[in-house]
């Protein structure tokens, strides 16, 4: 990476940890006036903190699943997929530095039945951004329980910022000597899990994955998922629960891979405490009519639909596209990738939140997802981290 771009890093994520959140409480009737009043201010940031929830859920959910498939038995992430249907030969699992990943198998504490992934801002291997530690156990013949916590660090930093876990069941797939489901037979895959940032739940997000077996290069898979934020902004809660009612998977000729969707569902708000998930019977086939996971308590704010194309490349988010999703209250969003910049960049992503022409917010992430939020009206900012807003 340039060194030019890790200064810009640097100095974006040293002001990202003492960025504040929070928005002023009012009306939450919808409103065209755009001039900046104290109801509208509080409407835009509404408006802006649900709208980037309900494009984070599904982008995050991507990058949890992909990271799934990422056994270097199997997956471009460690190695070209072109060579990963299951080669006889075995890869290294020692933590050799492989283009800015290093995989170990037994993880580094020498956890049985572990593996463990990090991500690095360099392609040497020196600054760390992410670890992901995966312990599993069989619970059957087609079927296996893991336990994942991925560590979050900023640039330089020897402490993760936040820690995302969760408890992930497979069933009804087939796993490889590493515990990975083996994407080409498919699996369901289902969730429960948290964001703690400085320690303290954050994001609560409960999944589910149905993933169809290949079919050449590519596979169809559907989703739905469910969260909010814990500890809320300024006295709020934001939720959202939605679904993916069919998408595709496509290995590209590069090595790449795709994963393409519309994004539809409900964003909700309410007092801190208000809202919580409720928990259905797991699905196993596509489209899902009703899904495993949805949003009990809050006021449902409006309804959301965003069309999404998120491509990784070795593990990491190297293109997002969406084109004009549809959000709450009328707005309309576009998200671009500068692939000018380099994926740890904090301008790598962005998106611009549009009503009647106007921006209402803009916000600006790594591929790992954090970033910041701008609200324009007032020039509020609110962090992001691992696609959610957490402050």
């Amino acid at each position: 990476m340039k060194t030019s771009n890790l200064l810009i890093l640097a100095a974006f994520l040293a002001s990202t940890l003492t960025a504040c959140g929070g928005g002023t409480s009012g009306s939450v009737t919808p409103s065209s006036d755009l001039s900046g009043g104290i109801a509208t201010q509080s409407i835009q940031t509404d408006d802006a903190i649900s709208s980037t929830e309900a494009i984070g859920a599904p982008v995050q959910d991507f990058a949890n699943v992909n990271d799934s498939t990422n056994s270097p038995l199997q997956s471009s992430a460690i190695q070209p997929e072109s060579a990963a249907t299951q080669s006889t030969a075995t890869p290294t699992a020692s933590g050799t530095c492989n283009n800015g990943a290093e995989f170990y198998a037994p993880d580094k504490n020498g956890d049985p039945n572990s593996t463990e992934t990090q991500f690095f801002y360099d392609n040497t291997c020196i600054g760390l951004a992410r670890d992901i530690v995966r312990i599993w156990t069989s619970t059957g013949a087609n079927s296996e329980t893991v336990q994942r916590t991925a560590k979050m660090y900023a640039l330089n930093s020897s402490a993760p910022a936040a820690v995302r876990t969760e408890t992930v069941n497979y069933i009804h797939a087939s796993f490889d000597q590493y515990g990975y489901p083996i994407l080409k037979n498919g699996f369901d895959r289902s969730h429960t899990g948290q964001l703690d940032v400085a320690g303290t739940r954050t994001i609560v997000e409960d999944g589910e994955f149905v993933l169809a077996a290949a079919s050449g290069n590519s596979t169809t898979f559907c989703s739905d998922s469910a969260g909010y934020n814990a500890v809320g902004i300024s006295g709020k809660t934001y939720g959202w629960s939605g679904l993916l009612p069919n998408g595709t998977r496509t290995l590209n000729s590069d090595g790449s891979v795709t994963w393409q969707s519309t994004h539809t569902g409900n964003a909700y708000t309410g007092a801190v405490g208000s809202l919580s998930i409720q928990i259905g019977s797991q699905n196993t086939a596509c489209p899902i009519s009703t899904p495993m996971f949805t949003m009990l308590g809050g006021t449902l704010k409006g309804s959301f639909n965003i069309p999404v194309s998120a491509t990784y490349s070795r593990g990491i988010l190297i293109n997002l596209i969406i084109t004009n999703a549809t959000l709450v209250n009328g707005n309309t969003l576009n998200v671009t990738t500068n692939t000018s910049l380099q994926p740890p960049d904090p301008h790598f992503i962005s998106g611009t939140l549009t009503k009647g022409g106007a921006t209402v917010a803009t916000f600006n992430v790594n591929a790992f997802g954090d970033g910041v939020l701008t609200v324009t009206a007032t020039g509020k900012q609110f962090v992001i981290n691992d696609w959610h807003v957490v402050k």
